[in-house]
């Protein structure tokens, strides 16, 4: 929602496994929230630590709200769970091109997971949980992106 913990894991997180896996200049990842609560400000010092120590810069990365804009600019938008998935849908143009989702579709160990919950409020085992299903996820969108990149 606030575009401070969740979103900005994944923007990071699929950043580098693009990377890794040679496609960073042919996909863009943003990351935005549903609300303006946050926008300007860094990620949450957890989220940064927890992905730190993974490998995962979030230290720059500042929030933003989702635009208009963005329903055209981007094929996937995908949200976090299921409220901010509701709200993309209320908030997108009738011509929005973008795919609307969870980013939990894309999974490949936690297939019964539909949501990244909420750390905001939580404890910091509720940071490692969201990069454990944010790095599933990611791996997931990466192999779907190879296997279309290779047909």
């Amino acid at each position: 929602m606030g575009n401070i913990c969740r979103s900005p894991t994944a923007e990071g997180v699929l950043r580098a496994k693009l990377e890794a896996a040679g496609l960073a200049r042919e996909v863009r990842v943003d990351s935005a929230g549903t609300h303006g609560y946050h926008v300007g400000e860094a990620p949450d010092p957890r989220a940064v630590r927890f992905a730190a120590a993974r490998g995962y810069d979030l230290a720059r990365l500042r929030a933003r709200r989702v635009a208009r804009e963005d329903f055209s600019r981007y094929d996937w938008i995908l949200a976090m769970d299921e409220d901010n998935l509701t709200r993309l849908r209320q908030i997108a143009p009738d011509d929005a091109g973008a795919d609307l989702g969870l980013l939990m579709d894309h999974a490949l160990r936690h297939s019964g997971v539909r949501e990244v919950p909420d750390p905001y409020y939580g404890a910091a085992a509720g940071f490692e949980r969201v990069l454990d299903l944010v790095e599933d996820a990611c791996e997931g969108i990466v192999a779907r992106l190879l296997r279309a990149r290779s047909s």
